[in-house]
């Protein structure tokens, strides 16, 4: 595969995270953190030390990763009230993505690997992206220190998202014929 095709594609994210970066306050990404390919068609981004307006929230008291999920999301449902998609998401979602965040032992963010983006929605990978450097610095995770936190986002055409972790559920687009 051509990595070259790709170049394209990181400078236009690259830009649209130091925006995004900029209009949260953690100043611009450092030129030696550059988005970088680990496997072809999945992003890896350094993300720079910046501080943020959030106070810091509770720790954790998660003892694995699988256990922290549900902090993570609760954290990003809190920050993102008016966000979240409200009851069964519709049968057909505009974007499905499974992003995975390395989180240091106070909660901030460390760095951002696409398992599966929607490529097809790049302007919805920003935004994911962004609203997860927003709501840094989650939880610390007191008991098991810096770690990786992975969940699925569930976006509909509207801009409203689920967390697998905590959706509520998908309606069917199967009609009982009854």
């Amino acid at each position: 595969m051509n990595l070259q095709l790709f170049t394209p594609l990181r400078r236009a994210l690259a830009a649209t995270l130091t925006t995004a970066l900029g209009l949260a306050g953690c100043g611009t990404p450092s030129p030696t953190a550059p988005i970088t390919s680990t496997v072809p068609g999945q992003l890896t981004r350094a993300v720079p030390d910046g501080s943020t307006a959030h106070a810091m929230p509770r720790p954790s008291n998660a003892a694995n990763a699988r256990e922290y999920r549900q902090d993570a999301a609760r954290h990003i449902y809190a920050r993102n009230g008016a966000r979240i998609y409200s009851g069964k998401l519709p049968p057909l979602l505009y974007a499905v993505g499974t992003l995975q965040v390395s989180l240091d032992a106070n909660g901030k963010v460390v760095s951002m690997h696409w398992m599966r983006a929607p490529k097809h929605a790049p302007e919805v990978i920003a935004e994911i992206e962004r609203t997860v450097l927003e709501a840094s610095p989650y939880p610390a995770a007191s008991r098991i220190g810096k770690l990786v936190w992975t969940d699925t986002w569930l976006w509909d055409k509207g801009g409203h998202f689920q967390l697998d972790t905590l959706t509520e559920g998908q309606l069917s687009s199967f009609q009982d014929p009854r």
